[in-house]
This record gives structure tokens, sequence and C-alpha cells, in this order.
């Protein structure tokens, strides 16, 4: 095609989905960790971090105008000098008296843009590349948005947790380390400034005015809410990850509260290997042999499975919470085990996104999809902070287990083509 460039995507595609990853991996659990070493209650840290959730939610409603509104290229690098700007300030805000409340408007303000560079970059990508080199590069945009997360959530939470020992003062420690994370995303923006190519076909629309494609969105949204057992489909989004959402929120503070209070007494750097480490590596070979195993039988034949894959596997916090154990060997394994099933089952709930989007306006039907997705673990885990104070930390994992049966109880209902998600063999 005439309109894509000669420049190798290799020089591109990695960065991109690399600096995509970070802020994503910064607002969900880094900021977790990070308020809880600077004394933030369980209630409070679950509740707020979970409002970060919401730039995702609502996502469908303005990717349109990004669209049409300058170029996607203009979106992604402005978006990353403002996520840089941002973590700087949070940098800043840190060592303040009213640190918690300042930060967490700069963090939202950082997700607002993070998910604005999602819109953009993956629109890019479809963009700047022909369906081949698509299709090439879409387990490369994936392994380093995973590397993003394992640097976010391990080596990111490793680096803060040898600064508290060397400092001393763990303020200190996390400003630091957020103004690392600003400098690489002033690096970010600097090179791909110049390394992003120019498609010709990533140009401002001229057709639309915002009112018609606010007008055209409005007719999608609508045609949405139409479709063919959209009640069970929503009840499935917002259900299928329910106790994962809960889950999510409370594994990094339980890893890190005193073993008096039911935690296991980890440093943050332990921390940073168990979950951010070992356990994304388990996440994302859980997600590759998922998507293996779905393509043998399709979805309806692993839904089952795999459902029971994204439950059960929760029984090794229940241990963990009643055991306490201070083998690190145990721990990793405990974690792995848990976080390789959630990867595993959630190879259905992507794959029924996909399903349920397919027809006309497939694209805008599938981002509505990914906002119930982010609704579904938004809404549990704002409470699940204040739940875990309540009944500690061995009755809110068994908790945990008894959310599994909402989450099993729809799978019954669900109306699947036995033919979806196989991979199609030519005839002889």
């Amino acid at each position: 095609m005439n309109n894509k460039t000669n420049q190798s995507p290799w020089t591109w595609v990695p960065t991109l989905y690399f600096a995509e990853g970070i802020p994503y991996v910064v607002a969900m659990t880094v900021a977790v960790i990070m308020y809880k070493r600077l004394n933030i209650s369980n209630t409070d840290i679950a509740l707020y971090t979970s409002w970060l959730y919401l730039p995702w939610v609502i996502k469908p409603f303005w990717s349109p105008f990004v669209d049409i509104i300058k170029t996607k290229r203009w979106w992604i690098i402005s978006m990353q000098l403002l996520i840089g700007a941002g973590l700087a300030g949070v940098a800043f805000l840190i060592p303040m008296p009213f640190f918690f409340q300042a930060t967490l408007a700069v963090l939202w303000l950082i997700a607002f843009s993070s998910a604005t560079h999602d819109i953009a970059a993956d629109g890019f990508y479809m963009l700047a590349l022909d369906s081949s080199q698509q299709s090439f590069f879409v387990g490369i945009r994936s392994t380093f948005y995973r590397l993003a997360m394992i640097s976010g959530q391990g080596l990111l939470i490793i680096l803060a947790g040898f600064l508290e020992k060397s400092t001393g003062n763990i303020r200190l420690s996390w400003s630091i380390t957020f103004f690392i994370l600003a400098g690489m995303f002033g690096l970010f923006f600097i090179y791909h400034r110049f390394a992003l190519p120019r498609p010709a076909t990533d140009g401002e629309k001229k057709g639309n005015s915002p009112a018609e494609i606010f007008k055209e969105f409005g007719l999608t949204f609508a045609s949405f809410f139409t479709k063919k057992g959209i009640f069970l489909a929503i009840t499935f989004m917002l259900l299928y990850r329910l106790g994962e959402a809960m889950l999510v929120k409370m594994a990094s503070p339980f890893l890190l509260d005193a073993r008096e209070v039911g935690g296991l007494g980890l440093e943050t750097e332990q921390v940073g290997l168990v979950y951010g480490t070992v356990g994304v590596i388990a996440l994302t070979l859980g997600g590759i042999i998922g998507g293996i195993a779905a393509s043998r039988k399709g979805l309806k034949y692993w839904i089952w499975p795999m459902a029971l894959s994204i439950t059960l596997p929760h029984l090794a916090y229940v241990y963990l919470s009643w055991a306490l154990p201070t083998n690190f060997i145990l721990i990793n394994i405990a974690v792995a085990i848990e976080q390789f099933g959630y990867g595993f089952g959630f190879t259905a709930y992507m794959l029924y996104l996909i399903y349920f989007s397919d027809g006309e306006h497939k694209t805008a039907h599938y981002a509505m999809c990914t906002g119930f997705m982010a609704l579904g673990m938004m809404l549990p885990g704002m409470i699940a902070g204040w739940l875990q104070d309540h009944i500690g930390y061995h009755h809110f994992f068994i908790w945990i287990m008894i959310l599994a049966i909402p989450t099993l109880a729809v799978i019954p209902f669900l109306k699947i083509d036995k033919e979806f998600g196989k991979k199609k063999t030519p005839n002889p």
C-alpha cells in the first residue's frame, strides 16, 4: 500500500507498546504498593486507586474525537509528554503533607492521558503497517507490553525497595522512583518525536464535524444495546472477573503487611520479585497457553475449564493467609499458580468480547465491551479494602472463593458458536 512508509517497524513498535504499558501498570499496581508503603489504609487504597480505572471505562466515549482531531502521531507524542510531566508532578508531590489527595489527582490525569495514548497507538499501528506487518508484529507488541508490566511491577518496585534501604527515607525513595519514570517518558517523547513514521492516511479528518461524529457515535452506541443477548453479555462481562477484581487490589498489601495483622511481611523489593516478576511471567505463560488451547478446540469447548481456571487458583491465597509461610520459594509458587490460572482463564474472557462484538460496528462495540471490562474491575475493587479491613485477610480470601459462584453461574446461559475461536484447517 502506498501510504505505508519504508521505515522499519522494529524502530518504533517495541518502544511504543512498552511506553503504552508503563503508565497503566503505574496507575493499577505501582500506586497501590506506593500508598501501602506510605501508610495509607487498605480501605482508602482500594477505594481511590479503583477510580483510576475510570478513564478506561469511559474511553469509548471520546475515542471518535481522537480519530478526527489532529493525527494519531500527534496524540501519541502529546500524551507521552503529558504522562512524563504527570509522573514528575507525582515525584514532586510525594514529600508534601497533602501528598495522598494531590498525587491521586495527578495519577488520574496520567490515567486519562494513558487511555488516550492507547486509542491513538492502536489506531496508529493499523495505519502505519499493512495487514501482513500487523499480523507479524502483534506478538511483538504484546511481548513489549508484558515487558512493561514486568518493568513496572517488578524492576521498578525492586528499585524502590533498594532505595528505601539505602536512604532510610520511604517518601524520598518513591519520589526518586517517579523522577526516574518521568525521565524515561521524556526520552520516549523525544525518541518518538523523530522515530514514528508519518503514514499518509494519518491525517486530520475533514469530512465530519465533531457534532456529526457525536451523532454517528450515538447511533452506534444505541445499536450496541439492541444486540441479541445484551443483558446476559453485560452480566458476564461484569461478573467473570469478580473475585480477581477484589483480589488484585489486596494482593500487594497482603504481601507487604506485617505478619501480626495477617500479612506475609515481605519487603518492598521481594514484592517486586514475587508479584511483579514471577507473577507476571506466569500470567503471560498462562495467556499464551490459553490462546493455543482455544485455537485448537474453540471458545465453547474451553469456556468452563477457563472459568474454573480464573477462580479456583484463588485457593493459593487462602493457603498463604492461613499458613503464613516464610519460605520465599513457596510464596513464589503460590502466587505463580494463581497468576497462571488468571492468564489462562482470561483468554476466554477476551475471546467472548470479540465474539459478542462481531457484526456491524464491531470496532466500536469491542471498545464498549472493554469499557464494561474495566468497570467490572473498578466497582468490586472499590470496596475490597474496606471489606478486608473489617474481616481480615484470611476471611477476605475465603470470600474471594465464594465470589466464584456468580462467575460460574452465568456460564451455562451463554450462547456461543461451537466453531468460534477454532483455528481454520484447509480442506484436503
